[in-house]
């Protein structure tokens, strides 16, 4: 009894948790961050590798220096003990430009990126509501038609409607199943008198090659 009671629990346990990673908004979750880490490569990667350096060469030729990776404020430098007039970065305390001006075009590349598919997701979604809302008042306008013209109440009219669209439905798939029928029929067909025309060739050779014997 307690061991079925155990294998219940485990049971129950893997249940919640499939029905838990198979939510529609976990899944969406997931794949917003797989594909937020791909995206947030190709944005560095156009910063780093595209703007970044077009931006270095353009300072260096301006202002005659380094370009982003030279574009500090010394704080306190510290040096080389083995190379007296160097500067040791790593121990040196700066304000770093090239790397503040990095980040802000980083930032501005995300944020232009981020506008432009809420732009297009927003879009759909609008052009969405207008193909519903036109939907919602064609079949408002059916309904009405059906109690203006049939004397009948909103509920029968609704009912009458919803038995149009249903026979409408029944219709198409019938207009669909006899033109795949059709379809078929006609390739069967073509197979058909392809084989014959196939055998009839075979059979021309054949008598041929039985007149070639006889000579």
């Amino acid at each position: 009894m307690a061991k079925e009671k155990k294998e219940g629990r485990i049971k129950k346990f893997f249940g919640e948790f499939k029905k838990f990673i198979t939510r529609g908004n976990v899944l969406d979750m997931a794949v917003g961050v797989i594909v937020g880490g791909a995206f947030t490569a190709i944005v560095n990667g156009l910063s780093n590798y595209i703007l970044k350096p077009l931006i270095n060469a353009l300072l260096a030729t301006i202002l005659k220096g380094e370009g982003l990776e030279g574009a500090v404020t010394m704080l306190v430098p510290a040096y080389f003990a083995d190379q007296p007039g160097v500067v040791d970065l790593a121990n040196s305390i700066y304000i770093d430009w090239g790397a503040f001006v990095s980040a802000i075009i980083n930032f501005l590349l995300t944020a232009f990126a981020l506008f432009m598919i809420v732009k297009i997701i927003n879009q759909v979604a609008e052009a969405r509501e207008k193909a519903i809302g036109e939907e919602a008042i064609t079949e408002k306008k059916a309904i009405y038609k059906i109690v203006k013209e049939q004397k009948v109440s909103r509920k029968e009219a609704i009912a009458i409607r919803n038995a149009q669209i249903a026979e409408a439905a029944a219709k198409k798939a019938e207009e669909a199943r006899l033109a795949e029928e059709k379809a078929s029929a006609e390739k069967a067909e073509a197979e058909r008198i392809a084989e014959e025309k196939a055998m009839a060739n075979t059979r021309l050779l054949e008598e041929i090659r039985d007149l070639l014997k006889q000579k």
